[in-house]
């Protein structure tokens, strides 16, 4: 490929507004009346739930079901991602101490979006491929204890530092493609991870593990599900509301969003200005960076909490309820964003990152979608209309479910002009910038 060619592949596969088939402010309008129409329709035509979590879905062959539940499938897959996550070590360790060393892209590429795309094919597959949760399981083999209990009172709390943890050294810390840094935070995960489920068991790996949480979330619009012990297929809506409803769910999901928003914002040229103009080294640019990732997950958690509770008709413990009984509505729009950010990503530095770890030296990268803006800006407009829409309608069925009768419709407004808000705002992050 020619060298202009490589230049022009920005870091996360994004292009400009001028990459639109469309032009940019139709595209923001557009945006904006699909959410509108979906919520009248919905509205007036959507009068009673439609989505049960407790509907069966079709049950897969036998034959799939015992293959996937057998011991001895489960501890081939956690030996062979033990056994790559022992490559990486190696292959990151013993090679190049460049551009070219393997760690980044399987620590933001193939882990933090292949995650993603892995569990809403499959399910919570973290579970499986956890290294900690595999070693945990084997030193149990070996050690027989009773763990501590894990309070209750944490829920997803430390999934969601652990998340914001990740997206700070990747969005705001001084060095992201640091490979001290990011063995630094490994090594720190995986302690922290290891130590917790020693003391806790199970419950710590399941709700304080940033990647089993964050690989739980996205495996809720999966069409994978359990029901009573069998592995199903069926509806992604019926599947969302069984999110757990735990202290801390709804700032996990606004580390991610918010997070998203951020990566977009912080490409700016008037954000990199500032931050320029304000700071005299490093560190002080980090924490203008820090400050900046905080306000915009913040911002999310407290524009959802409040358009959750913004309704009448309900007494004072369950407007508290409400923004967690809400949050999976949050979800298709998180993994919207994700794909619409870093599709591109994915698929093309995914593949520099397999050429680097195998050393195929002779294999080029195939730039499929950069090569292609106007398709590839045609899928970002999609996943993020098509995760608001599906966010719209979760949360308009949940509300139905939740809400008293004189207050279904009123009590949906505010949520309405939030998504609206989320939806323009995302767009003009991606490509206003």
């Amino acid at each position: 490929m020619a060298p202009h060619v490589r230049t022009a592949v920005l870091a996360h596969g994004l292009g400009g507004s001028t990459d639109l088939p469309i032009p940019y402010t139709y595209a923001l309008l557009g945006a904006a009346w699909t959410l509108t129409f979906t919520f009248a329709v919905v509205a007036f035509a959507w009068r009673r739930p439609r989505f049960d979590p407790d509907k069966p879905g079709r049950a897969l062959p036998g034959w799939v079901q015992e293959t996937v539940d057998s011991p001895v499938t489960r501890w081939a897959v956690r030996l062979i991602a033990l056994g790559f996550a022992g490559w990486v070590t190696i292959a990151s360790s013993i090679g190049p101490q460049d551009a070219k060393n393997p760690l980044p892209g399987v620590f933001y590429v193939l882990l933090w979006v292949g995650l993603v795309a892995l569990s809403l094919a499959f399910g919570p597959v973290w579970r499986v491929f956890s290294p900690v949760r595999t070693v945990y399981r084997v030193v149990c083999l070996a050690v027989r204890r009773r763990p501590w209990h894990y309070p209750e009172r944490l829920g997803y709390w430390p999934a969601a530092a652990g998340l914001f943890a990740f997206v700070w050294l990747e969005l705001a810390s001084p060095d992201p493609a640091s490979l001290a840094a990011i063995r630094y935070w490994l090594l720190a995960y995986v302690a922290v991870t290891f130590v917790g489920a020693m003391c806790c068991g199970e419950p710590w790996l399941s709700r304080a593990d940033p990647f089993d949480v964050y690989s739980m979330v996205a495996s809720r619009l999966s069409p994978l599900r359990r029901h009573d012990g069998q592995i199903v297929i069926g509806n992604p809506f019926n599947h969302l509301p069984t999110l757990p409803v735990r202290s801390g769910v709804v700032a996990t999901l606004a580390v991610l969003l918010g997070s998203t928003a951020f990566d977009s914002f912080s490409a700016m040229p008037q954000w990199r200005n500032f931050v320029d103009a304000h700071s005299g080294s490093p560190a002080t640019a980090s924490l203008i960076r820090t400050a900046g990732l905080l306000v915009f997950a913040t911002t999310v958690a407290l524009t959802f909490s409040a358009a959750a509770r913004a309704t009448g008709g309900v007494d004072r413990q369950r407007r508290r309820e409400l923004p967690g009984l809400m949050a999976h509505s949050l979800i298709p729009i998180v993994i919207g964003y994700v794909f619409a950010h870093y599709l591109s990503y994915l698929v093309e530095r995914g593949q520099q990152t397999v050429i680097l770890l195998l050393g195929l030296d002779n294999v080029s990268v195939n730039y499929i979608l950069s090569l292609h803006p106007s398709v590839l800006a045609s899928l970002k407009v999609g996943c993020v209309l098509a995760g608001h829409v599906a966010g719209v309608i979760a949360a308009h069925d949940r509300a139905l479910q939740l809400l008293p009768k004189r207050h279904q419709l009123t009590g949906q407004l505010s949520m309405m002009l939030v998504m609206v808000g989320y939806t323009f705002t995302g767009l003009y992050l991606l490509f206003g910038g």
